[in-house]
């Protein structure tokens, strides 16, 4: 892709950024007739002209004249059809300005609410499609409005606040959307009472108090009952007023400062009407009772919507409320936001009528990116780079397995087996081997033979994702993506507070029976096959039956006493002649000699079994630590 869309179509006024792919810094504002944020608007002449934006709330001549539609696009087919007529127009500017030209590679990302499904996000993106905008793909405005944060120099986010609770709290002229994001999941939380709350609420209230200071309010209210676009035009116009009192109202309230401009209504004949905002009217729009909230303020509304949300949030409480739609701006809605979340941070970006549109374009950017990034990893798991890397540590990994495993083995299985046939129960050194070998595979499945293996498969993965950095750090720059994202030795500390995996997990430890199987064979052949004559005849404390056996070997000769001891039903008195310590003093000087067999017999009779598996392994968790990656990366995908 040469370039990326994003377009916030809002309910009052809509905003269009552009991200080249190669460019540095944050996406640029697209003005649309030389105005940054244009009101959602189109109307029709009689010429069968086609006008957008604020022009189309005066322009003369005009059959049709549609505002405010994108908010009933789930209930009203008429909706659809006005969202045709203005993106079209949308396009058309594009185009003529030369802010898009046909045959490049673009996309358009464009928003809707955290609320629609996938069918009316479908339905939304096929009205661009039919229209001829470069492909589209429909992302959640509360995600793009959490990406425009990430990515914004102003704001110290970060990728790392995407792995832990965020409510992103969108502020729309008709709607306001809660989204709540944790681990890359996105749940819409609704209003209290499914109320439409929205920022034209106030803008509503401050014209209405303009109008009843107006020179001729009588005549105004006419123009109004009579035209809906003169309505909204100078609802958007109280809103642009609303915004810059909010912005910085130290400045208003101090000295003879006023914030005011007029709307000259050219409608049969021109009326002028004055419009002024000051602390009174300030205080008036948020706590005063609003008709379309039935006698309630906007900020009980507000406050009430927020403590539902809070109570219908099925998880850890956010650690971070990000604010966007200039309504933000207001001081007391971060007032309101830490009242009923103060274990949370409160930010909200420097341009946050632009958040949306902004994050849109960044999301088609990362989508690219990361798609780019996905298949430069699956050639590296495809590559014999991993399975190479894996072969030259292996004998390092076996000599751990060993080392750990081996005294545990004859300390939990081995003993026991011996003590039985001591006391009796078993009868013949002939069926040691069998029930050994039984009981060195029922042990080695136990969880606490597994939970042996954690530590050295961990101290072994170390040296192993240190040089597979070598292979994928480059990966994760050329896509400017973060490389611990693939550094498998973060997700092997347990301080990493970004993204943390337990060890057992980093490795399959509960999965990982091929290696325990292959141990149990390689070891059961080392301890059985007749070896529990060495066990009990070597060493001082065994004379009394190395008298015994001694004294066999002059009678039959030594491989058919072997024969015999090995089939003989020892008497128990003489069994018992042998000390128990015996047997744990004989295993433990044995020690030695069966881990350096155990680990040299891995290498030779298991090499290719274990290193084409361990080579799956790691490539498993390559595709692990991606998809956590992706996760956090993709969060505004959806």
């Amino acid at each position: 892709m040469d370039r990326f869309y994003g377009f916030d179509l809002g309910d009052a006024e809509s905003a269009i950024a552009r991200l080249e792919k190669n460019g540095a810094g944050d996406a640029a504002i697209i003005p649309v007739h030389d105005t940054a944020s244009f009101i959602s608007a189109y109307a029709r002449t009689g010429s069968g002209e086609l006008v957008i934006g604020e022009e189309a709330c005066y322009v003369p001549d005009a059959s049709v004249r549609k505002v405010r539609f994108k908010s009933r696009f789930l209930t009203d087919p008429q909706s659809a059809r006005d969202i045709r007529s203005f993106a079209a127009g949308v396009l058309g500017i594009l185009k003529e300005q030369g802010s898009l030209i046909s045959g490049e590679d673009n996309c358009f990302y464009i928003g809707c609410p955290a609320g629609w499904d996938k069918n009316a996000r479908e339905l939304y993106r096929e009205i661009f499609e039919q229209l001829g905008y470069p492909p589209a793909k429909i992302v959640s405005e509360s995600r793009a409005a959490l990406v425009s944060a990430c990515q914004s120099r102003h704001l110290q986010v970060g990728y790392d606040i995407l792995a832990r609770p965020v409510l992103v709290v969108d502020i729309g002229s008709s709607t306001t959307d809660f989204a709540y994001i944790t681990d890359g999941h996105e749940a819409a939380l609704h209003t209290a009472g499914e109320v439409t709350l929205g920022g034209g609420i106030m803008d509503e209230q401050l014209l209405e108090l303009n109008i009843l200071r107006a020179p001729d309010p009588e005549r105004v209210r006419d123009i109004f009952s009579r035209s809906d676009a003169w309505k909204n035009y100078c609802e958007f116009a109280a809103r642009r007023l609303k915004e810059q009192y909010f912005s910085d109202e130290e400045y208003w309230q101090a000295g003879e400062n006023v914030c005011a401009k007029t709307v000259l209504l050219r409608y049969d004949r021109p009326v002028r009407l004055p419009l002024t905002i000051n602390a009174s009217d300030a205080a008036m729009i948020l706590d005063g009772p609003a008709a379309s909230l039935d006698g309630r303020s906007f900020h009980q509304v507000f406050l009430e919507s927020l403590r539902e949300v809070r109570r219908c949030i099925d998880g850890p409480m956010p650690d971070l409320l990000f604010l966007t739609g200039g309504v933000s701006r207001l001081a007391a809605i971060r007032d309101w936001c830490l009242e009923v979340f103060p274990e949370a941070v409160v930010i909200t970006g420097t341009e946050p009528e632009f958040a949306v549109a902004r994050g849109l374009a960044h999301c088609g950017r990362i989508d690219e990116e990361v798609r780019a990034f996905k298949q430069e990893v699956a050639d590296l798991i495809a590559s014999p780079k991993i399975e190479m890397l894996v072969e030259k540590h292996l004998q390092d990994l076996y000599r751990m397995a060993a080392d750990t495993l081996v005294e545990p083995i004859l300390e939990n299985a081995v003993l026991p087996v011996f003590d039985r046939w001591r006391s009796g129960e078993i009868r013949r050194l002939c069926d040691v081997d069998e029930i050994l070998q039984s009981e060195i595979e029922v042990y080695l499945h136990t969880e606490e033979a597994r939970a042996l293996l954690i530590s050295p498969v961990t101290a072994w993965l170390r040296p192993v994702a240190s040089e597979l950095e070598e292979y994928t750090m480059p990966i994760c720059v050329r896509h400017h993506v973060p490389y611990a994202a693939l550094n498998l030795s973060s997700y092997l500390s347990m301080s990493d507070i970004d993204i943390q995996v337990d060890a057992r997990d980093v490795f399959a430890v509960n999965e990982i029976t091929w290696l325990i199987d292959a141990i149990v064979s390689v070891l059961v052949g080392l301890l059985c096959g007749g070896s529990g004559i060495a066990l009990i005849s070597g060493g001082l404390p065994g004379i009394i039956a190395g008298a015994f056996l001694s004294l066999l070997v002059l009678l039959l000769g030594r491989d058919t006493m072997q024969k015999a001891v090995f089939r003989m039903d020892i008497p128990s008195p003489m069994r018992r002649l042998i000390p128990k310590n015996h047997f744990r003093a004989r295993l433990a000087s044995l020690s030695g000699e069966i881990k350096s067999k155990l680990s040299g017999s891995l290498a030779t009779q298991k090499s290719d079994e274990i290193s084409r598996r361990m080579a799956q392994e790691i490539s498993s968790q390559i595709e692990s630590c991606l998809t956590k990656m992706a996760e956090v990366v993709e969060i505004p995908l959806g």
